[in-house]
């Protein structure tokens, strides 16, 4: 292990960014990277008709809607660190995306509505980071409207979402009387104007949270707040790192993101509290992240960023060791050598070739089908990381083309769409006609649009019976093969080939668990994919 290579990794943040719709956490992340100097000028994220759009809002479907569908990733540098962040889809139609993105972050900044306070994707995206003990910071957003009182959110976040609150920045007023944020590390204030364009060095600082001039100049509002605080002292236990690195304790800080007020806060904790990239667990043994081979894990595939080029990058979390464009690599799925010579890091869509990279690192691989969500990529040892996940599919919709001639089209995009995770693409194992299994409508929605405006097909998206699905695996091969012989009326195969069995009704489901002892039912594609990996490799 070089001290290079440890210091490279000890300088990492990966992180995701996570909300219910509508929180502002598209306009954080663009906030976070004009902080940084990763950009000059923040998009316009919800303007229809504007010019400019959220820089991680790349998809024409996003810059109509004004919403994120699919995560975007985007690499920059502050105070001497190298940060990973990950936007992610607020929409719960598109949690299957955020689940993967969390699988490969250290940690997550959670943005709250401080009208709204914790709505309902908000708890669902904090199961999953606390089933993975994923550290958390807060930030609650939109401080400069009519909102709920501070002590009201924290009780709310804590009561929720089950974990501890620890202030470090407290608001003075709100909407038209919100005066700024007082640092409580820092033990100054920070006093709001409003404006998107303004920078965190155009602020005025105030010394002292406790400085005279503070009840002055903003009256109740300030009064309120400092008598808040000592309550929230005596109440609230004291930051502790081990509980925060284990998902227990979240920092919450309070600002407004759309006019830049309360970010450069947020920024400077991501630094010093986030942790750096540790172990992760494969099949095998446990990685470190400062060995010296190279291993990574595919979490995101991702067609068409450029349509000019129907390109499909593959997004790998660098796991371990030292990458260096043009390096020998195998994939271990399915045994095949990779030299990648076009390995780009991402600002959104803007891309840059890049010569190295890290433990902590989101690297984009362009291929043409050879690498698929979960594949382990290696200098050669055979490792598998685990802990990727696929939902059983909630809803289903038969697809047919509406032009026959292009029936070749379809099955190419949908393969692709399919391939990345957009929506779950089965083909039954009697019959021609493609299945589509999504978690919410919307996802069908945005399928029917990619495939008319990226592969030129207008689709007819119709329903069809099926409510229930489950992914089939069983010890014995040959009892599997009765089993599919048996049911190929309701088999299907998704895009790794796995067995699915598709029913109208819970109970058929129990029923059929009756009657085929042996066969394992799985809601969840990870366990599938992991005997589906290992019968393969037999």
């Amino acid at each position: 292990m070089s001290a290079d290579l440890l210091s490279q990794v000890r300088r990492r943040r990966t992180f995701a960014i996570i909300s219910h719709p509508d929180a502002g956490k598209t306009t954080l992340t663009e906030k976070l990277l004009l902080f940084s100097g990763a950009i000059q000028i923040a998009g316009s994220v919800k303007a229809r008709k504007a010019s400019r759009h959220a820089t991680s809002d790349w998809m024409e479907i996003e810059k109509q809607r004004g919403i994120s569908v699919a995560s975007s990733v985007m690499q920059m540098e502050y105070r001497d660190c190298v940060i990973n962040l990950l936007d992610t889809p607020g929409h719960q139609d598109f949690s299957e995306d955020t689940y993967r993105v969390l699988t490969a972050v250290d940690a997550a900044l959670m943005v709250i509505d401080a009208a709204n306070g914790v709505e309902p994707q908000t708890r669902r995206l904090l199961q999953v980071c606390r089933a993975r003990n994923t550290p958390i910071l807060t930030f609650v957003n939109k401080m400069d409207r009519e909102v709920q009182e501070p002590l009201a959110l924290m009780d709310e976040i804590e009561r929720e979402l089950g974990m501890g609150v620890v202030p470090f920045t407290w608001p003075v007023g709100m909407a038209k009387h919100f005066g700024g944020v007082l640092d409580l590390r820092r033990d100054q204030m920070r006093v709001f104007s409003p404006g998107e364009d303004r920078h965190h060095d155009d602020d005025e600082i105030i010394d002292g949270v406790h400085n005279p001039v503070l009840a002055e100049r903003f009256g109740m509002s300030y009064e309120q707040a400092a008598g808040e605080i000592e309550l929230v002292r005596e109440a609230a236990p004291a930051f502790d790192e081990e509980e925060f690195l284990t998902g227990h304790q979240t920092p919450m800080f309070f600002g407004s993101a759309i006019n830049n007020f309360g970010v450069k806060e947020v920024l400077d904790a991501l630094v010093e509290l986030a942790p750096a990239p540790g172990s992760r667990h494969a099949i095998q043994r446990e990685v470190k992240p400062e060995e010296p081979k190279f291993s990574g894990v595919v979490f995101k595939i991702q067609a068409n960023m450029d349509p000019a080029h129907r390109d499909r990058i593959a997004f790998l979390r660098v796991a371990s060791g030292h990458f260096e464009r043009g390096m020998r690599l195998k994939v271990v799925r399915s045994g095949k050598e990779l030299r990648p010579n076009s390995v780009v890091s991402f600002l959104s869509q803007r891309r840059e070739l890049l010569d190295e990279a890290f433990a902590g690192d989101i690297i984009g691989i362009p291929n043409h089908g050879v690498l698929q969500l979960g594949d382990t990529i290696t200098e050669g040892e055979a490792l598998q990381y685990t802990g990727l996940p696929f939902f059983a599919p909630e809803m289903f919709r038969a697809v047919e083309v509406a032009d026959p001639l292009k029936t070749k089209q379809l099955r190419a995009g949908l393969t692709q769409l399919g391939e990345e995770g957009a929506i779950q693409v089965f083909r039954p194992a009697a019959g021609s006609v493609l299945l589509l299994g999504a978690v919410g409508q919307l996802q069908f929605e945005v399928v029917a649009h990619r495939l008319e405006h990226e592969y030129g097909v207008r689709a007819r998206i119709q329903p069809v019976r099926y409510n229930v699905a489950r992914w089939v695996t069983c010890d014995d091969a040959k009892e599997l093969q009765r089993f599919i012989d048996h049911n190929a009326h309701r088999v299907a195969f998704d895009a790794v080939d796995a067995p699915c069995v598709l029913l109208e009704y819970a109970g058929e489901l129990r029923a059929m668990q009756d009657n085929w002892p042996k066969i394992k039912f799985h809601a969840l594609r990870e366990h599938a994919g992991l005997m589906f990996q290992q019968r393969i490799e037999a």
